[in-house]
């Protein structure tokens, strides 16, 4: 069979959608053609997916046409995460594993020349993805240091891999030996860390007030705001907020972790404990919240024809009296 598919995603923002990997092999002159709105580290997959198979013993159809389409098209693309469905694609379409297994199954995991998986951003949010879309009976493929958070999401069904051997023994015809498959392992989610690894609010000595205004504004659900010197124990005290809280829900703590896991910084010791970030004193607004020309903000305020006034004193653009269509709108920044 020269034409495989593999299923695989791709983070647009919080979200993970679904990419459809498929590989073809022709006769031709030898080539290697990846496209679908793939960035540059994407590309670069090639090489690595070459080495790989090839360092790992497997034969790489060097003498076909290999294209390879990422669908859909108008879907950006970008890290290495693609390199073993793309290595999987290859095999299968060479007839190397069996297409058929890969059925109801999603894969992601960037690969080393030596075929080694390594960790890749947003497995979280892949996960959190198929228990959205009611796709529990998929199987979903990482790197071992990835599967561990992917198996948070209640219901998952997630394997770990350690090698990109280890997943090829799983799809090969003849059913695989278990004694040769220690690097596969399906991984089972963490409980949630207890309350006590919170600081605690009895550590601070005096401050009477502003921990009874701590302990109100836990209670009531309100917003919080401290002023005051340097020294006076601002972070202090709100490094210790957050064990006043409740604890967080399943769906509080998923979507936390899945933020912190598409920037790369989440750890499983941080499982069900509610953040507390601390930036600078003098970062500024846009450093906190975003920056960007706020279109979409300005953009409901004229939807909800709000007078010129509060339009124009809207403080990240600048634009023209006359107003338009949005696409006009954009068009019409100064």
């Amino acid at each position: 069979m020269s034409l495989s598919l593999v299923q695989s995603r791709a983070l647009l923002g919080l979200q993970a959608a679904a990419v459809t990997v498929e590989v073809h092999l022709a006769n031709g002159l030898p080539s290697f053609t990846l496209v679908g709105l793939a960035d540059v580290e994407v590309k670069e997959a090639r090489e690595r997916v070459r080495s790989a198979l090839q360092n790992a013993g497997l034969e790489f159809p060097s003498s076909k046409r290999i294209t390879v389409n990422l669908a859909p098209a108008d879907l950006p693309k970008d890290s290495g995460r693609f390199d073993l469905p793309i290595a999987l694609g290859i095999l299968a379409a060479s007839g190397q594993i069996d297409a058929g297994k890969l059925a109801g199954h999603e894969f992601a995991g960037e690969l080393s020349l030596s075929g080694e998986l390594r960790p890749v951003r947003g497995a979280l949010a892949m996960s959190l993805a198929l228990h959205t879309q009611g796709s529990t009976a998929t199987r979903l493929v990482l790197p071992a240091a990835s599967a561990e958070e992917a198996a948070l999401v209640p219901g998952a069904h997630v394997y770990g891999a350690r090698h990109l051997l280890d997943v090829v023994q799983q799809f090969l015809p003849e059913p695989p030996d278990s004694a040769l498959s220690d690097g596969w392992a399906r991984v089972a989610g963490a409980p949630p860390v207890t309350a006590s690894a919170y600081a605690d609010l009895a550590d601070v000595k005096g401050q009477a007030g502003p921990k009874r205004a701590l302990e109100i504004a836990a209670a009531g659900g309100h917003s919080l705001l401290m002023v005051g010197p340097p020294g006076a124990g601002k972070s202090m005290l709100a490094q210790r907020f957050a064990g006043l809280l409740p604890a967080m829900s399943v769906d509080e703590a998923l979507q936390s972790a899945a933020v912190a896991s598409l920037a790369g910084s989440f750890a499983l010791a941080r499982w069900g404990l509610r953040p507390t970030q601390a930036p600078h004193h003098s970062a500024s607004p846009v450093a906190l919240v975003g920056g960007g020309c706020g279109f979409h903000e300005f953009i409901e305020l004229y939807k909800h024809k709000l007078n010129w006034r509060a339009v124009q004193s809207h403080a990240s653009i600048k634009i023209v009296r006359r107003l338009g269509t949005e696409s006009e709108l954009c068009a019409r920044v100064l």
